[in-house]
């Protein structure tokens, strides 16, 4: 977790030795925040809450997207969550904090004080994202009463089986790519969206987009990476070539890139599962996906 730490006074700014984070001081509050608002994972106020009220408002903007916030006075008494409790890891941070300098925690999220999961912390340790986030309030009021919610964990695009439904979508697909260089990027996205649709998959459910090495920087693939937050795996023409089982085969693109086949290659390769969606050639671009075995 990238940690940003900020404190008013000699004192809180002692604190850096014990909680292992550099603690900044003596530059503008509102600055400091509004350059590490968006940079960093989390912020740490050492001082009043109030002045990290006051300096985090102007960027708060989403629960799914804002970073974790935490404030702790300057005696480290108290170690308080602000923002992003569950989703950000907020929470979890203060606990942390707490048991390094000794502070009691002070938790005032609901599920926690009432001692029910909840179901966006628990997603965010399992590694699945969120696809409706709308959803997570109407599911932990419903389990704060005791009633049963309803929550569905599957990288398949399906109807939502419950009256309201909360869509959890694991990690564990690698979509595979090849193209032409300096393949138009707005139609690398549409073709490769339009790909997953046509399989039934949640893009949230892909973890990464595998390539050959020469196209590490193909602007096509790296925007698109960029743009949906996952690596870009590429691997070498004798990596490829290693990987074990039936792929497709094409002697032109052996000859170009020394290797008869990219995408499925690249796709098992990168996931360290099976392949699912054999070579799909969609307006000159080649796509394939690889998993776990019961995807």
């Amino acid at each position: 977790m990238n940690l940003r730490a900020i404190a008013f006074t000699d004192r809180g700014q002692s604190w850096s030795e014990k909680i292992g984070v550099p603690v900044d001081r003596g530059v503008p509050v509102m600055e400091w925040t509004k350059t590490y608002f968006h940079q960093a994972d989390a912020l740490l106020f050492i001082g009043a809450a109030g002045i990290a009220v006051r300096a985090i408002a102007p960027f708060v903007k989403d629960k799914t997207t804002d970073p974790a916030v935490v404030v702790m006075d300057e005696a480290g008494r108290h170690v308080i969550p602000l923002l992003s409790g569950h989703i950000g890891g907020a929470n979890a941070l203060a606990e942390r904090i707490a048991s390094l300098t000794g502070a009691e925690t002070v938790i005032t999220t609901a599920t926690d004080v009432r001692g029910v999961p909840a179901v966006d912390s628990w997603a965010v340790k399992n590694d699945m994202a969120i696809e409706n986030p709308s959803a997570i309030k109407a599911v932990s009021s419903r389990a704060l009463a005791g009633k049963t919610v309803g929550v569905a964990i599957t990288e398949r695009a399906i109807k939502p089986p419950f009256g309201v439904t909360l869509f959890l979508r694991p990690r564990t697909l690698v979509l595979g790519a090849g193209c032409k260089r300096d393949t138009d990027a707005d139609a690398f996205e549409k073709t490769a969206l339009s790909f997953l649709r046509e399989n039934g998959v949640s893009l949230l459910s892909v973890r990464a987009l595998a390539s050959i090495d020469v196209k590490k920087d193909e602007a096509a693939f790296t925007r698109f990476c960029e743009k949906y937050h996952m690596p870009l795996l590429t691997f070498s023409a004798q990596a490829l070539k290693d990987v074990p089982g039936v792929f497709a085969h094409s002697d032109y693109v052996e000859k170009t890139v020394g290797v008869g086949n990219v995408c499925e290659r690249a796709a098992v390769k990168a996931s360290g599962g099976v392949l699912l969606v054999g070579k799909t050639i969609c307006e000159g671009m080649t796509f394939a996906l690889a998993g776990d075995k019961d995807t």
